[in-house]
């Protein structure tokens, strides 16, 4: 199974850049968006940031994201 996960871009240094989720920090590649800023909301697969998101659709799918991995959690305990 894949699985993009939307981060914020909070440091960016040429095609590489440190996107933060959830509280997480994780370096990430940002070849394929053009001209990245601080701040700005991509979602990352496989450690490249592969589109740019709203900050309304980056919530979004987080808080979809959350759901699905509760759900899971109840399944498993």
């Amino acid at each position: 199974m894949c699985l993009a996960v939307p981060f914020r871009i909070v440091e960016l240094n040429g095609s590489e850049a440190v996107g933060e989720s959830l509280g997480v920090r994780r370096k990430i590649r940002v070849d394929f968006i053009r001209e990245p800023k601080i701040g700005e909301y991509v979602i990352v697969h496989a450690g490249f940031a592969i589109e740019r998101l709203s900050e309304e659709q980056a919530a979004e799918d987080l808080e979809a994201f959350l759901e699905v991995a509760d759900a899971a959690s109840d399944i498993t305990n």
